[in-house]
């Protein structure tokens, strides 16, 4: 006798049933059989199962007609099990990575209880960030084996049947089924829960739940939802003929019409028969109603006491009032401060004002990247336009003297993002600002993409955790009239990345114009400013931020790095601007330049770069200066992160692995040798194609003055540009 037996229905889901049967089939623990339960022997799930019952001996299908639905499939599958303990999965959900043997050890721990319930994880479609709603449930239950009495609350109705496992034993001694058609979890697990004498609970997550971009199908439109009446009828009426205690018997009536005062508030589920829904509702609430019982506090309690009276009227009145408050709080902007946000509401019925510009770089960390590249050039090309550049309070002084400002939060900063005509950003705005009609919203970008960006690192559970939201993403990315790109691979990327009706412009970075228009006097100016000594090369070392590790560590010791390379070297060391917290590493010939306002000057201050995955390598391959890549961690940053191409394949130069590796590039040169040049050839052409020093001109010139598009200067072919000159002649005798 197998240890689980696990029942799989697949009626709709042919499409997605490989990852469930996969990710049973690949669990370590192997004591099972897997009964999936198929419309018919040809249907189109019958195929895929056929093909992993061949393959499989522990797959044993069976079929059950779809007029039977969810609840005949699982008891087609139960009447077939032969395993102590029976399991439920949907045929579009998965069990995660060790769930049988986390199960086997916990059975093993408390005994063959009835009822082992434990933890399943909701994950939306499309967002990233994953719910557990049986946590709250368990947390407070007894650590062993213990009596339902002991944890009232745990009612089984709030958790759906592929949250637990019961010993077949159990459901076939007590007759156990999944009743109706509908709603069948709700009564099922309500009647096991009433008949179990010894539960446990397991803490950990078995289940992943993937939910349907279209919702669950049980809250479609239909008269399906008066089965949920039945259930629970159903299940109260078992409760009261088995004499279920008080401090049993209120939980489970709370969380029984917590899910019928649901539907009852939501019209739409109901299309017809409203009215005999809420009064049979109401007259299995006053026959149920356990003696003494006090109804929850809130709206909540006011659809309790209606229903109890059988109020329809004042019921229907509440719920429309409810719906016309929410989708008002849903249009109010939500600065915070109500001052301010009835403020920015009456803002945004002002006209638009033609001639303002708004910007901001980086959430407001300063006068930098795309955004500022714009300005200026707008402030030549368009002078009849007030601009105006939004920053954090601490950024204020990377503001330059003569460029306007408002503070983020400020009653001026909601007031300018309420009336103007363009905004710029190389991130995105709050989620509060408005799109008006008629404004022109510019993404720049800041970067050209190696890791995974956007809706496209929803696969990736690091980088998709903190990412948050991936609809309200999506809600930003609607709000883009132009996205900026500046090579083909970037239009690719993007739009897998950031789907929308967006337009893409392939103009380049405005901020890379520098790279083709600098003098050498520019570049003398950038590496007296940041302290290069005369005569020295300097390095750039800028490694990129990692999803997977706390705060900056860089995976080289600079210290020992310059000392193996000799004096002619200092290195300028730049960590990711998201550890830029204005203080200085290193010291003598470790120059650390993170803080520093401009990227670019550091680019055309340094004399070669030594990078890991930044996108800074795309950047200053523009100034055709060696790129030295150092990939200590590549797959596991390929892994994690998730990556668009094989930077090992295609980087801009040389490779190293180590320390060693790396020490060794620069004291025989071979950074800079031919080899190296033919690799920066080959990436300069992939990823230089748009940045030839007029991306900004052309920008403000379709963007903020209206120009047609075939009146944009066109690109400079890359043969043909002059990139900044270098400080010192990388040719190491």
């Amino acid at each position: 006798m197998p240890r689980f037996s696990i029942v799989v229905p697949s009626h709709g889901v042919a499409g997605r049933l490989s990852q469930a049967l996969d990710s049973i089939l690949a669990q370590s623990f192997g004591d099972f059989e897997l009964i999936p339960v198929c419309d018919a022997p040809d249907s189109p799930a019958a195929d895929v199962v056929a093909g992993y019952a061949e393959r499989d001996c522990r797959v044993t299908p069976v079929h059950s007609p779809p007029s039977a639905g969810l609840a005949g499939a699982r008891n087609t599958g139960l009447r077939s099990a032969v395993g102590g303990h029976v399991l439920f999965l949907d045929g579009d959900d998965v069990l995660v990575p060790g769930a049988l043997a986390a199960l086997d050890a916990r059975l093993g721990a408390v005994g063959d209880v009835d009822v082992l319930y434990f933890e399943h994880e909701r994950t939306p479609w499309w967002e990233g960030e994953p719910a557990n709603p049986a946590a709250p449930l368990l947390a407070g239950t007894p650590d062993g084996a213990f009596s339902p009495d002991r944890a009232p609350r745990l009612t089984g109705v709030a958790l759906p049947a592929w949250s637990a496992a019961y010993r077949r034993g159990f459901l076939t001694e007590r007759g156990l089924a999944f009743p109706g058609d509908h709603f069948t979890d709700t009564g099922f697990g309500g009647l096991v829960a009433l008949r179990a004498e010894r539960v446990a609970a397991l803490r950990t997550v078995v289940v992943r739940h993937l939910l349907r971009r279209q919702g669950n199908r049980l809250n479609l439109p239909g008269e399906h939802h008066a089965e949920l009446l039945d259930q629970t009828e159903l299940v109260l009426t078992r409760a009261v003929e088995q004499g279920l205690p008080a401090d049993r018997l209120r939980p489970l009536f709370e969380q029984l019409f917590a899910a019928v005062l649901k539907t009852a508030a939501h019209p739409r589920r109901l299309p017809t028969g409203r009215r005999a829904f809420f009064r049979r509702a109401s007259a299995l609430y006053r026959r149920h109603r356990p003696a003494g019982y006090q109804p929850p506090g809130g709206s909540l309690g006011v659809q309790h006491r209606l229903l109890a009276a059988g109020s329809y009227a004042a019921f229907r009145t509440l719920r429309a009032a409810n719906r016309r408050a929410a989708r008002a709080a849903a249009l109010l902007p939500r600065p915070r401060g109500l001052r301010t946000r009835l403020r920015y509401a009456a803002d945004l019925r002002l006209p638009l004002d033609e001639n303002l510009a708004v910007y901001c770089a980086y959430w407001g960390r300063g006068y930098t990247c795309n955004p500022a590249a714009i300005h200026a050039k707008a402030r030549e090309l368009a002078p009849h336009l007030r601009s105006v550049f939004l920053v954090e309070p601490d950024a204020v002084d990377s503001v330059p003297k003569d460029v306007e400002y408002a503070v983020i939060g400020s009653r001026k900063y909601w007031q300018v993002l309420a009336r103007a005509k363009y905004l710029v950003n190389n991130a995105n705005f709050a989620d509060a600002v408005v799109k008006r009609p008629g404004s022109v919203h510019l993404q720049t970008q800041h970067g050209t993409p190696l890791k995974k960006m956007g809706a496209d690192q929803a696969t990736y559970p690091v980088v998709a955790a903190a990412t948050g939201s991936f609809a309200r993403l999506l809600a930003r990315v609607d709000r883009w009239d132009y996205n900026l790109t500046s090579n083909r691979h970037s239009t690719e990327m993007w739009e897998k990345a950031f789907p929308g009706a967006h337009e893409t412009l392939e103009y380049g970075y405005p901020r890379n114009d520098v790279y083709c228009t600098a003098s050498a006097e520019d570049v003398a100016r950038a590496r007296k400013e940041l302290g290069v000594p005369d005569g020295k090369k300097a390095l750039l070392y800028a490694p990129t931020h990692r999803d997977y590790a706390t705060g900056f560590e860089s995976g080289l010791d600079l210290a020992e790095f310059c000392e193996a390379i000799g004096d002619d070297y200092v290195v300028l060391l730049r960590a990711h601007y998201f550890y830029d917290q204005g203080s200085s590493r290193g010291g003598g010939r470790i120059i650390d330049v993170t803080g520093h306002r401009s990227s670019e000057d550091v680019c055309l201050a340094a004399d070669a770069l030594i990078t890991d995955y930044s996108s800074i390598m795309f950047d200053y391959a523009n100034l055709d200066r060696p790129i030295v890549v150092y990939a200590d961690d590549w797959e596991v940053y390929r892994e994690v992160r998730g990556v668009y191409f094989d930077l090992m394949a295609s980087p801009p130069g040389r490779v190293a692995r180590t320390p060693e590796e790396l020490t060794a590039l620069f004291r025989d040169g071979t950074y800079a040798d031919e080899s190296a040049a033919a690799l920066r050839a080959a990436f300069r052409e992939r990823f230089c194609q748009f940045d030839d020093g007029r991306a900004g001109e052309r920008v403000v010139r379709r963007v903020l003055l209206g120009e047609p598009p075939e009146s944009i200067p066109p690109v400079i072919p890359l043969a043909e540009r002059v990139p900044a000159p270098a400080a010192v002649t990388l040719v190491r005798s």
